[in-house]
């Protein structure tokens, strides 16, 4: 059934988050297709201005982008001490592309994106985001990350998976094995960043993928950042340190109120850094369980 009805669009039900669903005013359908993995949709909406959607799932909006995307790069970017090489997986849209090549200690990013169609489209349709795509530090591959990453063993600095949600072919980025294929690709001391969802929706859920990030990762952490646009209003994200000594609350690298603007970045600072890694005590408990 179509998504869009009497000028709404409602995000697909599904069991990441059963009872509940998001919809948002559309103005006009700029463009959909099915591709070979997934169906795209992007739409031009009242409030949230231009929004990517795959298989009847909000992606980002032109509002509220800047704060996942910031966040998913910098947090493992300044808890790395010299981050010059970096792998992003998925991140069709190019945000994730565009914050990572400002941190002024990278070198080198490597992008693997499994979808043509999403990169062609989001630099038509969301250019400010795909800007990254356009950098000189950038190399995208079209290909499938699992791949890409048991050719190129011991080469990255920081591994940051910008993947949707883990349900149809991203079920696979959550699972114990992807975490162990990511050591296999880092150097010492490496991290590595993924979209960890919300623990409003499925607290266990959250916790097996964490303890999945365990078995390979002496240094475990969680941090949340606020984004309307997603399922009760905020998204995490697993973050895993071969040193198991780094403290990954506290940002190795600091930016001042100048630096952050030249950069151009609208959410993450140094004390939201430190900030986002605070947890409610029932979460709190719930992750630290039989560890």
């Amino acid at each position: 059934m179509d998504a869009i009805q009497n000028g709404w669009f409602s995000e697909i039900q599904n069991e990441l988050w059963p009872g509940q669903c998001f919809s948002l005013k559309v103005k006009e359908v700029l463009h959909q297709e099915k591709s070979k993995y997934q169906d795209i949709k992007i739409i031009e909406t009242e409030s949230y201005g231009t929004c990517l959607l795959l298989d009847g799932i909000i992606q980002c909006t032109s509002k509220d982008e800047f704060s996942y995307q910031e966040m998913i790069s910098f947090l493992p970017l300044c808890s790395h001490p010299n981050p010059k090489k970096v792998l992003i997986v998925g991140g069709g849209d190019g945000g994730v592309a565009r914050e990572v090549v400002k941190h002024p200690l990278v070198e080198e990013v490597h992008q693997i994106e499994i979808d043509d169609r999403v990169v062609e489209l989001s630099k038509k349709f969301l250019p400010n985001m795909s800007s990254g795509f356009n950098n000189p530090k950038l190399r995208l591959t079209i290909g499938d990350g699992f791949e890409y990453m048991k050719n190129h063993k011991n080469e990255f600095d920081v591994i940051i998976t910008d993947s949707s949600d883990p349900i149809g072919p991203a079920v696979n980025l959550f699972d114990e094995s992807y975490y162990k294929l990511m050591k296999t690709a880092l150097r010492d001391g490496g991290v590595v960043c993924s979209q960890g969802g919300s623990f409003w929706l499925d607290s266990e859920y959250v916790k097996k993928t964490i303890n999945n990030c365990r078995l390979h990762f002496p240094n475990v952490s969680y941090a949340v950042t606020s984004i309307p646009s997603y399922p009760c209003g905020h998204i995490g994200f697993v973050i895993g340190c071969l040193d198991g000594n780094r403290c990954l609350e506290t940002p190795l690298h600091t930016f001042s109120s100048a630096e952050i603007d030249q950069m151009k970045m609208k959410y993450y600072t140094s004390s939201i850094h430190s900030a986002s890694f605070v947890l409610p005590r029932w979460i709190q408990k719930c992750f630290n369980e039989n560890i």
